[in-house]
């Protein structure tokens, strides 16, 4: 709609500034240190809501960090649209890889360079500014709510509660998640499915005080060593999983499902120079694409122990630790997953060391059905500005939520991630392309008006 787009043009620029402004927050859910600056883009984001047309913007208080709310209700007869986002982010550490401040972004060569700026403060604001553009152009023809937490970074321990005791606040006919990537702007496509995760830690410990290497190694179980032998014991010679019972309740998919997977373009010298490696790894019998959406992983995502300051120190360090991840296929259940988790770790450690293992958080697979209205909705809308049908495809990452909004408010997911797979999500330099923003905003007002149409 021509309206829409002349809107956008004249307002871009403060769209923009806006986010920007966002971005400068330093919403980091997972360090107590940041507690302030949660609050502080909780009222921001309140604020651009009350701003950009809607009825009433509200701060919920968790036991955690607070949740926004906000909505636009033109008629309750009309269809409902939850658009669910997260204020919060990633921790920036290390902080010597980013070639400016995370929280300072920056733009270079049209990307913006910021903690946040694509995961998920860029995709949620693009929603924010599309509810603008409606209410502004007087051509809004659906209601509109706005679910957006902060702690999706830490599990969303405190969401399911918020969702089960507000059931009617938030009563909509689909959720709306631009928390996901597309594959480009050259090749549009919608993700319909995202993977569960299991989350644990697992702390070895051998002696009762760090040793010298030399008076008593070789003699004494080091608890890097054990832990190193443990992780590497996951896996076999063809990088299958060895966990009893892990891929007990896994559905395969069909290879009429991987075909079309198969369709999705995919450059693999692109892919591995982008990656700076000479090699991939991966479960064999799968292709890259197969491994990263509808496989089953593992994966340490951190390990400490012993000395790690500057020079030398000959140390047998007296603990050990590792944090530990998998990426959960539909019909696994994460607790059942972490069950299996703790229990292999605790078995198989000898008894010249003693573990603990512990869960850290987890949520479950979740897949969209194309035949539903909300995501036709989404096809057309970015068939509409794209000018092309985009591709389904199954995404790696997580979203935990997303099992709990279909079983508490009994309502379907769709999801329009705008973001990139190369966006450094998680990792220093996270970005978000310009165009891609601006693609958002365009994009999403169309989804409202074809799922009236539709509904």
């Amino acid at each position: 709609m021509q309206a829409w787009k002349d809107y956008q043009d004249q307002n871009k620029k403060r769209f923009l500034n806006e986010m920007l402004d966002l971005l400068r927050i330093p919403s980091v859910s997972a360090k107590s240190e940041h507690k302030e600056d949660m609050r502080k883009c909780a009222e921001a984001v309140k604020a651009r809501l009350m701003e950009a047309g809607a009825d009433k913007a509200e701060i919920y208080e968790t036991e955690g960090h607070p949740l926004v709310y906000g909505e636009k209700i033109i008629d309750p007869s009309k269809p409902t649209v939850l658009v669910y986002g997260h204020y919060d982010v990633q921790p920036p550490d290390p902080l010597e890889l980013w070639k400016s401040g995370p929280f300072e972004p920056v733009i270079i060569d049209g990307k913006i360079f910021a903690r946040g700026s694509c995961d998920d403060k860029g995709q949620f604001y693009m929603h924010v500014k599309a509810l603008e553009i409606l209410v502004r152009t007087n051509t809004l023809t659906n209601n509109i709510k706005f679910c957006i937490e902060g702690e999706e970074e830490v599990g969303s321990p405190n969401l399911g509660k918020f969702v089960a005791t507000h059931k009617e606040l938030l009563k909509a006919d689909c959720v709306l998640i631009s928390d996901s990537a597309m594959i480009s702007l050259d090749t549009p496509s919608i993700d319909i499915g995202v993977r569960g995760l299991s989350y644990i830690e697992v702390e070895v410990t051998g002696p009762n005080r760090d040793l010298h290497s030399g008076v008593y190694g070789g003699a004494v179980a080091n608890p890097i060593t054990i832990l190193a032998k443990m992780i590497a014991s996951c896996h076999d010679e063809n990088n299958h999983i060895t966990i009893p019972g892990f891929y007990d309740d896994v559905v395969e998919s069909t290879e009429a499902e991987r075909e079309l997977m198969a369709l999705a373009p995919y450059d693999e010298k692109e892919f591995k120079e982008d990656l700076g490696v000479a090699e991939l790894w991966g479960e064999k019998g799968y292709s890259t694409n197969e491994r990263t959406g509808i496989r089953p992983t593992i994966e340490l995502n951190g390990i400490w122990g012993g000395y790690q300051g500057e020079g030398a120190k000959t140390v047998l360090p007296g603990k050990a630790t590792a944090k530990i991840s998998a990426r959960l296929v539909p019909n696994q259940r994460s607790a059942v997953i972490t069950e299996k988790l703790l229990n292999y770790f605790r078995k198989i450690a000898p008894p010249s060391v003693t573990v603990n293992a512990f869960e850290h958080h987890g949520g479950e697979p979740y897949m969209t059905p194309i035949d539903s209205t909300a995501y036709k909705a989404a096809a057309k809308a970015m068939e509409t500005t794209f000018g092309k049908t985009p591709i389904p495809v199954r995404g790696g990452g997580s979203i935990p939520i997303c099992a709990l909004f279909e079983k508490e408010l009994g309502i379907k997911i769709v999801f329009m991630g705008f973001g990139l797979d190369s966006d450094n999500l998680h990792s220093p330099n996270e970005k978000f392309n310009l165009a891609n923003f601006y693609k958002g905003i365009e994009t999403i007002p169309y989804f409202h008006q074809y799922f009236t149409e539709m509904s």
